[in-house]
């Protein structure tokens, strides 16, 4: 713990996380209160709907004597629908993240914070996160650490056992979860990471996910 909390000193001062109820962004809040103080650590909480995961969340942020905010994205999830009227599932979803990613960056901007990403290594790898949504932010304290080792830091920090226990899912839809969208869990996932075992399907997430893992290419003089 000691080597992340170093690190999100170096990255800043004051930061905004986005704060879900899930296990990734409570050890993230948890870390940068430690690391800076519960008085520099503002956590957004963007819910479509007030549901157990909204309590959860703001359960988490009152344990950790930090600020919050709740925003309610519904309404401009519906009026970008309205405008786009995506069709495809995928990416009707992927909406939701990068509203809350443009949310945090206007907190960020109005009050000179940097926001606190909450992708962890697994995630991060096989490229399960939006590009310019919740993969945007400006450090990943949890970026070196698998899905798999997070409860055991998330334990340290003193994270609620249900919540360290909960089905992990990004939310995109109701009743959606991680392991059942990607079809495996992430014991196996990190196996095939870590070089334990190999495992085609993760080989070809990581392989067409290096896009999202660079800076767009660019020309150079």
């Amino acid at each position: 713990m000691r080597r992340e909390i170093q690190f999100i000193r170096r990255q800043a001062k004051a930061v905004v996380v986005g704060l879900s109820g899930g296990i990734d962004s409570a050890v993230v809040a948890a870390l940068c209160a430690k690391a800076l103080g519960p008085k520099n650590v503002l956590a957004l909480i963007m819910p479509e709907r007030k549901d157990k995961h909204f309590r959860d969340a703001v359960a988490i942020a009152k344990q950790l004597g930090i600020e919050y905010k709740v925003i309610n994205i519904a309404p401009i999830a519906r009026e970008f629908d309205k405008a786009c009227r995506p069709k495809g599932k995928k990416a009707r979803a992927n909406i939701r993240p990068r509203i809350r990613m443009a949310l945090l960056y206007y907190y960020s901007n109005l009050l000179g914070r940097r926001v606190a990403g909450t992708g962890n290594k697994s995630e991060i790898s096989i490229g399960y996160f939006t590009k310019w949504g919740d993969g945007g932010a400006d450090f990943f304290p949890i970026a070196h650490i698998y899905k798999t080792r997070l409860p055991k830091l998330a334990r340290e920090l003193g994270i609620p056992e249900h919540i360290i226990k909960k089905k992990p899912s990004a939310g995109l839809w109701r009743g959606q979860t991680d392991e059942g969208e990607l079809g495996l869990s992430y014991g196996v996932i990190d196996a095939a990471l870590r070089g334990k075992r190999k495992n085609a399907k993760v080989a070809r997430w990581k392989r067409e996910a290096a896009h999202k893992r660079r800076m767009p290419p660019m020309l150079k003089q």
